[in-house]
């Protein structure tokens, strides 16, 4: 089930919120719990066997830690868990790409197992690693087997993030206000959230889909889509990061933001700082400062940051334009910590165009299916191929969609939230103001439901994740 349908809308959400709002606080996290494991179960039922597994496995091994944690046993049994978590997660996710380059490298023929991808493995299987780690190095452990159950399936942030660390909603768990104020603020932020996924990633996609579709590439096609798809993922990421943070808080929870304008960012340091903020925060936590950081020297510290990207790429997919991906980060990251970022400062003008080239060729790479068709694609940026610069396919394509990729670039700029705020600020107050904002909210709703009505093109773009 995807936030972004009519079922999860209309159907699931309103009678969750009537149960949840309904039953005392005591009971209030067996119904969300309830809700989670049928949002989970929707599509595929048998995987929340998996999820049950791991929730078990984690509420017991965080008892375990918690008991010898002062012990040499400990650090045994924390080791443990989360060997068999990111087990769990590579016989899903990764057996089949070992099997095929086993495959490639020896000529052996041996069978994939093309076992279905569970929707939100990487995601909910961070989130049991980061319990009993977070256990191990001092926090609690929950005794309530239904409050950590809730802390991991929760269906708000369950498919898509962002990645929620145990050791920041532990209290929440038990203890967590619900107001007006906060609900009226989830609503606003799920549907502005739902508007960025429906109105400007989805049509971003269907211009990735008609360039990979097309037998008439040009340099401005190839232009055209990369600019094109590093939006639609902000859009697309950014928009459910969105409507969750919003549906947390209407449960009462507050999860911490994942995306503060990256595309605004001066270096890729800046960058990595804005996108994904919960996956690079939890990579630096539970595994870059684990491997020493930087504070073992410059080259184990260059080293770690080379193992730490690589294994961000792989947690993308299981394929080498993932790792390459993030070997490309790793590489630029190198460059700007011995020298470049200094040069950077210099000029802010420069500093950002660099940023936004090597980003969007990253994504370039990301979105390839193959590498051959990844460097393909760059290739064709640069006329590679002997693509012509113009083709009439690419200007019918740039004058269909000229208004959402204009929507598009000054959307991921804070430039229209600063208006508003602005207009908010010297009109704070203001009775028309205050009546505005829902009608605004309820119009985008109306229109998004009129696009998931008509079945728009509405992809779900992590079901790899």
């Amino acid at each position: 089930m995807l936030f972004s349908s009519i079922t999860f809308l209309y159907y699931f959400l309103p009678l969750t919120l009537v149960l949840y709002f309904t039953v005392p606080k005591a009971f209030k996290n067996t119904a969300l719990l309830l809700a989670s494991l049928i949002f989970y179960g929707w599509g595929e039922p048998k995987y929340v066997i998996w999820m049950a597994l791991s929730i078990l496995l984690g509420y017991g091994f965080g008892l375990l830690v918690e008991k010898y944690r002062e012990k040499r046993a400990g650090k045994a049994i924390c080791a443990l868990s989360v060997g068999i978590s990111l087990a769990f997660l590579v016989y899903f996710k990764y057996v089949d790409f070992f099997i095929q380059n086993v495959n490639a490298v020896t000529g052996l023929q041996l069978s994939l197992l093309r076992l279905a991808l569970p929707i939100g493995i990487s995601f909910y299987t961070f989130q049991v690693i980061s319990y009993t780690v977070d256990v191990y190095k001092g926090e609690r452990a929950q005794r309530n087997l239904i409050h950590l159950a809730t802390y991991i399936a929760m269906f708000p942030q369950l498919i898509a993030g962002p990645i929620v660390r145990y050791a920041d909603i532990a209290e929440q768990l038990t203890d967590r206000k619900y107001s007006w104020k906060g609900t009226a603020w989830g609503i606003r932020r799920l549907v502005i959230g739902l508007a960025k996924k429906i109105l400007i990633a989805n049509q971003l996609g269907e211009l990735c889909s008609a360039f990979r579709a097309s037998q008439e590439k040009s340099v401005l096609f190839c232009w055209m889509y990369a600019i094109a798809f590093t939006l639609h993922i902000y859009f697309d990421f950014s928009g459910y990061s969105d409507m969750a943070i919003g549906l947390g808080r209407v449960f009462g929870f507050r999860f911490q933001e994942n995306f503060n304008y990256p595309y605004i960012s001066s270096s890729i340091t800046e960058f990595w700082r804005r996108w994904h903020i919960s996956l690079g925060t939890w990579f630096r936590d539970y595994v870059y400062i684990p491997l020493g950081g930087n504070r073992k020297g410059r080259e184990r510290q260059l080293f770690n940051i080379l193992v730490v990207w690589m294994l961000t790429g792989f947690w993308h997919g299981a394929a080498w334009n993932f790792i390459l991906w993030g070997v490309l980060f790793a590489v630029l990251l190198t460059v700007e910590k011995l020298w470049l970022l200094k040069r950077l400062k210099e000029s802010r003008l420069l500093s950002r165009i660099y940023t936004l080239f090597f980003v969007m060729l990253s994504f370039v790479i990301f979105n390839g299916e193959t590498l051959g068709q990844a460097f393909s694609d760059i290739a064709g940026l640069f006329g590679g191929g002997g693509i012509p610069l113009v083709s009439q396919e690419a200007l019918y394509y740039l004058s269909s969609f000229q208004v959402v990729l204009v929507v598009g670039i000054i959307g991921a700029t804070p430039a229209a939230c600063n208006f508003v705020r602005r207009i908010s600020g010297k009109a704070a107050g203001s009775k028309l103001l205050n009546a505005l904002e829902p009608v605004v909210l309820t119009v985008l709703m109306l229109v998004v439901t009129a696009y998931l009505v008509d079945g728009s093109f509405n992809p779900f773009l992590y079901f790899r994740f």
